[in-house]
């Protein structure tokens, strides 16, 4: 229950709407990227990107068109697994009373096996291609529009906002370079190539920013716990059972 309230992040007030939550996304040592990202429940409503070209320095900006927001589908799929969990438990009549050992433990495997992949959400973002970034439906939110040469993306690692931005160089027919497209990745290296339209890239720069979002934190924590518990609990009733099944002659 209490990693279900953390996604849902109402206003004071019941029925409230979902609050809106602003973030900075910098890393140490380096100013090349900086973001302001709004982030109200599982959508980015609204992005600030500054850029700074390593080449000439030039200052790019680019901001989510103002019709325009982000869904990210890994918290709604957590928080739709967590509700699946909630739901496995709370669906019998209030008088209902189990009666085996065993039914109970394969109501604790389903509620767990809900509650794990709601973390995995978190802790495992999706491998991408490069390919797929450049046809994202992310890559026409900005305005103004992202050049050609830019490319950008958006996920959850565990309790932390990602954005990472990819530069490119296009690669000429001429080229004695192997071509050799990359592979799905969470991140892309510099040196990675692919081939878009009729072109072909090599990643130049990579850029990665993050910031923490507590919520995120305190739903990990929480579905870690509620994990621990239902292993207690299967254990608890593991050991019954034997203690049950045994008959002295």
């Amino acid at each position: 229950q209490e990693a279900s309230h953390r996604f849902a992040l109402p206003t004071s007030g019941s029925g409230g709407a979902v609050k809106q939550e602003n973030f900075v996304l910098s890393t140490s040592g380096t100013d090349q990227v900086k973001g302001v990202m709004t982030l109200q429940g599982d959508a980015l409503c609204q992005a600030d990107v500054n850029l700074k070209m390593p080449r000439n320095n030039q200052l790019l900006h680019f901001a989510f068109r103002e019709d325009k927001q982000w869904k990210l589908q890994q918290i709604q799929d957590a928080r739709n697994h967590v509700n699946q969990a909630i739901y496995l438990l709370m669906n019998r009549d209030v008088n209902y009373q189990f009666r085996t050992g065993l039914e109970v433990l394969k109501l604790m495997d389903a509620v767990m096996l809900q509650l794990s992949r709601a973390r995995n959400r978190l802790t495992t973002p999706a491998t991408l291609t490069l390919p797929e970034i450049a046809s994202s439906g992310l890559t026409k939110m900005f305005t103004p529009a992202l050049p050609p040469d830019i490319l950008v993306n958006f996920y959850i690692n565990l309790n932390k906002l990602c954005l990472t931005v990819y530069q490119l160089h296009v690669l000429q027919p001429s080229t004695t370079k192997n071509f050799k497209p990359a592979g799905g990745s969470v991140l892309h290296n510099p040196g990675a190539m692919f081939e878009f339209g009729s072109q072909r890239y090599e990643v130049s720069h990579v850029h990665k920013v993050e910031c923490v979002v507590p919520w995120l934190n305190d739903a990990l924590v929480f579905f870690t716990v509620s994990l621990q518990l239902c292993q207690q609990l299967k254990d608890k009733i593991s050991i019954f059972s034997s203690y049950w099944n045994y008959r002295p002659y």
